[in-house]
């Protein structure tokens, strides 16, 4: 049984975990294969939706699988998972997350590594390491921290809280709340809509504006400046010029 499936329509990969069994918390061999998508996306395809199955999106860490490491190891560990995330974020791909149950510690680290989130509300926000006494390894404290702000994480973490779909809506963690059992038709929608862009555009904006994030201020507009001279100099430019001018839809490359 794969571990997550793969489904390919009209450019629009759909990846699922699918350890239902386990809210589909995150093992080893779970993270290689999805991890293993964005390192080699077919060439067809535009856009890739992440779910989950029987409920939940991705409960975290199997901890039931967990391994006794010592410092050096953990930290590879780590590392590894920063590494594949950062995949998923900065691959060029667009990720659509459609969430629903569990999106807890490891799950909310993926999620957040996703461009456009969108949430049942069944879904519940959690980062419960402090309950654990570990911390964050995969991200958190850069993905999720620079969503909530470090005041309200460190708040998060301690005490373990639980946010609700509409709560994630209000801080940032989701992007849309959709009714139960809409996550997924409404993220194909969008991702739809996303597919349709510019392909430049698309990866000069999931490339640059996360990084501006980080830059002086300074820095930021003249790289704003490389990306508008980059965008707007190509042919996929024109043709959406010469539509808007025409008022039909683009037909991009």
């Amino acid at each position: 049984m794969a571990l997550v499936e793969t489904q390919i329509e009209d450019g629009i990969a759909t990846l699922t975990l699918n350890r239902p069994g386990k809210r589909n918390a995150m093992s080893d061999a779970l993270f290689d294969e999805l991890t293993g998508f964005f390192i080699n996306p077919p060439p067809e395809v535009k856009v890739a939706i992440l779910t989950g199955t029987a409920g939940h999106f991705c409960s975290g860490l199997d901890l039931a699988e967990h391994k006794s490491r010592d410092a050096e190891a953990t930290m590879r560990h780590s590392r590894g998972w920063h590494a594949a995330l950062d995949r998923i974020q900065f691959g060029g791909l667009p990720v659509v997350s459609a969430m629903f149950g569990a999106v807890i510690g490891g799950g909310l680290e993926i999620a957040t590594a996703t461009h456009v989130r969108i949430a049942e509300p069944s879904t519940i926000f959690q980062l419960p390491e402090g309950r654990r006494g570990i911390f964050v390894g995969g991200g958190a404290s850069v993905r999720v921290g620079r969503i909530l702000g470090a005041d309200r994480m460190i708040e998060m973490m301690l005490t373990g809280r639980k946010y609700s779909a509409e709560e994630g809506l209000a801080l940032g963690l989701t992007h849309y709340v959709v009714p139960d059992g809409q996550a997924l038709t409404e993220a194909r929608k969008i991702a739809r809509r996303i597919a349709d862009n510019a392909p430049l555009s698309n990866y000069i904006m999931i490339q640059a504006l996360a990084r501006i994030e980080d830059m002086s201020k300074q820095d930021g507009l003249f790289t704003e400046s490389l990306c508008a001279a980059l965008t707007q100099t190509s042919p996929d430019a024109v043709e959406g010029l010469k539509a808007f001018l025409e008022k039909r839809d683009p037909s991009f490359g």
